[in-house]
């Protein structure tokens, strides 16, 4: 099994290989919270980074909070479900509970349009 994760970010740029951020105005900030490498953690990272590459390619950053290495972020971020799925930018904040594999209601709940 491997470690658990503590604190990670994803980036996506626009550019492929360029390592530039998205630009700020269009840029999603999400951060997933999990609970150590459980198959439920493991499932919403991997459906969540699939997600925003085939509806936010480009432009969007993940941060994910392992809430077993930072158990105090549960109560300081109130979190009462894992995983949970939280939409900083753009506002207003948006919260998904769950392991995200119900991608149409993952895109409901983040409010993302269809092009």
């Amino acid at each position: 099994m491997a470690a658990p994760i503590a604190r990670a970010s994803v980036r996506s740029s626009s550019k492929a290989g360029s390592g530039a951020a998205p630009a700020p105005d269009d840029a999603w900030t999400l951060r997933l919270y999990v609970a150590g490498d459980s198959p439920k953690s493991r499932a919403a990272i991997s459906n969540l980074k699939r997600l925003c590459e085939a509806h936010l390619a480009g432009r969007y950053e993940i941060e994910v909070i392992d809430l077993k290495t930072q158990p105090e972020l549960a109560r300081a971020h109130q979190i009462l479900a894992l995983p949970t799925l939280i939409r900083k930018v753009p506002e207003p904040v948006k919260r998904v509970i769950g392991d995200l594999s119900n991608a149409d209601r993952t895109l409901i709940g983040l409010e993302i349009a269809e092009a």
